[in-house]
């Protein structure tokens, strides 16, 4: 059976396996990655693109930026909206000049494949049959299949990063007894639309409505991106483009002068929210990132940002041990990683829970929801929590 030999074996090729294979090479260690999708499928599944401060500094700081630079867009705020009335969150004024960049995530996929092989780096794509061996030894290996005519390889490495995701091999090849799952599924769904119109405001609107909640975002300055609450089991054949946009307009309304701009609708789906964190994040050789460790629900914007903060740490630590021998951080790799990922959770479910209405609410929940909304927007401390958390809590931070 043949054998290739590397020091990292990166399971995934979304934005944790690649951006750590980049962040490997700039430090002279050799990786492969290996992915179960075509490259045509990684490079135009359309997913979240909303990149923290810290997120865009690291891209930038290592030579990922220029696309980013060009044609992201850069926000200094975002606006939350209820009862009729808008009330932006400066993130300028609130934490010294750190914003947000919307860029799709496809598109950083694209650049970060492009860096990968500029620089000679082995992506295997249409892998088939990949499993995880000699965890707890000193012998690990990766078997797989290059594609489903081929024999079995074997990819033998020091280390295996998961970075395949929540539905990937890696997390479920650590033994049961040794994880802890955190779980919460949350009891709506969010059906999300992109549609060719330019979007009908400069930034993102996150909207709180009695008939449930909406969010107004962009992908370009040409193509929106919008959300509605709706229930998990909802048809999406039930929606036609006349409701969704009906839907909307009531959401998103606002006693000013604003209306929400239409247009033709190119896609819609309905995706489910929950939580999710494993606890350890690393087991012998194999480490966790991404969401194979972690879920979080869409309100905060923090998937692919969490994801970029974990290889961060894991880069930095298989650095200290290939140029000292040093075990310790690559240790505490899971412990590290972990406080961050928890306050993320946080904020993702205080956003979460602010916005969105709970099916059995009473009329106090929605009255105490409004106050919360109110207290957020009126005072200086509630609205430098959100854009804090909102555009990145530092790296350092954890």
């Amino acid at each position: 059976m043949p054998r290739v030999r590397t020091q990292v074996g990166i399971v995934g090729a979304g934005p944790a396996g690649l951006v750590l294979a980049h962040l490997l090479h700039l430090q002279g260690i050799d990786s492969v990655v290996l992915e179960a999708r075509s490259r045509q499928h990684c490079e135009e599944r359309i997913r979240a693109g909303v990149l923290e401060q810290g997120t865009v500094d690291l891209l930038n700081r290592t030579g990922l930026g220029d696309r980013l630079r060009r044609d992201g867009l850069v926000h200094h705020g975002i606006e939350l909206r209820f009862s009729g009335r808008g009330h932006r969150i400066d993130f300028d004024d609130l934490t010294g000049g750190s914003g947000i960049t919307i860029y799709a995530q496809h598109e950083l996929i694209k650049d970060l494949i492009k860096a990968r092989l500029d620089a000679g780096g082995q992506i295997f794509f249409d892998v088939e049959e990949v499993s995880l061996h000699g965890l707890d030894s000193d012998g690990s290996f990766i078997r797989f299949r290059p594609n489903i005519t081929s024999d079995f390889e074997e990819l033998s490495c020091d280390f295996i990063a998961g970075c395949d995701g929540f539905h990937g091999i890696c997390r479920p090849s650590i033994p049961e007894p040794v994880l802890t799952v955190y779980d919460r599924t949350y009891p709506f769904a969010w059906l999300g639309i992109l549609a060719e119109v330019p979007p009908s405001s400069q930034e993102l609107i996150y909207a709180y409505h009695e008939r449930g909640f909406a969010l107004l975002s962009m992908r370009s300055p040409s193509i929106s991106r919008l959300y509605l609450q709706c229930a998990p089991e909802e048809d999406i054949g039930n929606w036609s483009d006349e409701r969704i946009w009906e839907e909307l307009q009531v959401r998103l309304r606002s006693d000013e002068s604003w209306r929400l701009a239409e247009g033709p609708i190119v896609q819609k789906g309905i995706s489910g929210m929950r939580s999710v964190v494993v606890e350890p994040m690393q087991y012998g050789r194999l480490f966790l990132a991404g969401d194979a460790a972690h879920i979080v629900p869409p309100t905060g914007a923090k998937g692919l940002n969490l994801a970029v903060a974990d290889v961060r740490v894991l880069a930095r630590a298989l650095g200290g041990f290939y140029s000292s021998g040093q075990r310790s951080v690559l240790d505490g790799y899971s412990k590290t990683c972990l406080r961050r990922v928890w306050k993320i959770q946080r904020f993702s479910w205080w956003m979460t829970s602010m916005l969105h209405r709970f099916a059995g609410d009473s009329a106090f929940d929605q009255r105490r929801q409004l106050a919360e909304l109110d207290y957020v927007t009126g005072s200086r401390a509630g609205a430098s929590t959100l854009a804090e958390n909102y555009v990145g809590l530092p790296f350092d931070d954890v």
